[in-house]
């Protein structure tokens, strides 16, 4: 029977967790921008039935493999996580960029739910596809899904592993591409030819799909799509989003990839805009 999903929880949630990884970069410091574009596809997956993965245990064999190549999107990583019950949300506040800082700068595998250390770009798509080969190699049937970042793909190891990917059929191996087109310091266009995009993978043998990165339907439907293809080929979800998206003077703008809310006036902003109560409320 198809699961029932209620995207309008699905949505509440998503600003809950916005509002939670607002809240942990003013405390601490991270990467709103990078984390703000992949709330929903990383909601999708953990709460919209689509991971097969156990909160209560992390290490079960059967697992859906999920690696978060961009390491920078490690904030709403962490929020995810703690929400999904990987590990008490009070750890957070003690060990978000403080105290032990056990949750770190970057995914560490050392922490519940977080299969490889990553933040090197262009390496968490050849860890899948060696993942991805063992799984096909002992008959196992659990997916491993990757999220990268669009200017991660300038990477030349990340087009390596493309060719790889394909070349062993990968058919338990789904990419999503959070397409923002913006990297650290520019829009990736204006350094590197990126586009045509989609035909590219596509040339490298890999059945692509395009989607609305902040809309839950169609993010389903791709994802649901990839899930259930024959056709023996890695998939890959371009899903596109705007960097920021959720706070306004934040968004599509490069210069807030490493930017922090410094004054009070943009963090009363940003908050009223995601529906925290402010001073001005």
């Amino acid at each position: 029977m198809p699961i029932k999903r209620d995207i309008n929880r699905l949505k509440l949630l998503a600003n809950k967790l916005r509002n939670r990884v607002l809240d942990m970069c003013l405390s601490a410091g991270g990467h709103i921008a990078s984390s703000f574009s992949c709330v929903e596809t990383l909601v999708a997956l953990y709460f919209g039935g689509i991971l097969n993965v156990d909160p209560d245990n992390p290490d079960w064999e059967g697992r859906d493999r999920f690696i978060l190549s961009k390491g920078h999107g490690e904030t709403i990583f962490y929020a995810v996580l703690a929400e999904a019950g990987f590990f008490p949300e009070e750890k957070i506040q003690a060990s978000y960029r403080c105290g032990d800082c056990f949750l770190g700068g970057h995914p560490d595998i050392r922490i519940p739910g977080v299969e490889v250390t990553t933040g090197a770009l262009g390496h968490g798509l050849g860890i899948a596809c060696g993942l991805s080969l063992a799984a096909k190699m002992d008959a196992k049937k659990h997916f491993q899904y990757v999220l990268m970042g669009d200017a991660e793909c300038t990477e030349g190891s990340v087009w390596e592993a493309a060719m790889f990917a394909s070349k062993q059929s990968l058919d338990n191996l789904i990419v999503i591409v959070d397409r923002n087109g913006i990297g650290s310091i520019d829009f990736t266009e204006n350094y590197a030819s990126l586009e045509p995009f989609a035909t590219k993978w596509e040339a490298f043998g890999w059945d692509v799909q395009i989607c609305n990165g902040h809309d839950f339907q169609e993010l389903f439907d791709a994802l649901l799509s990839a899930k259930s293809s024959l056709n023996q080929k890695p998939q890959l979800i371009i899903a596109e989003t705007i960097k920021g998206k959720g706070i306004g003077f934040i968004e599509n703008n490069p210069v807030w990839h490493a930017r922090s809310l410094t004054s009070d006036d943009e963090i009363q902003r940003a908050k009223k805009e995601l529906g925290q109560h402010t001073d001005e409320s």
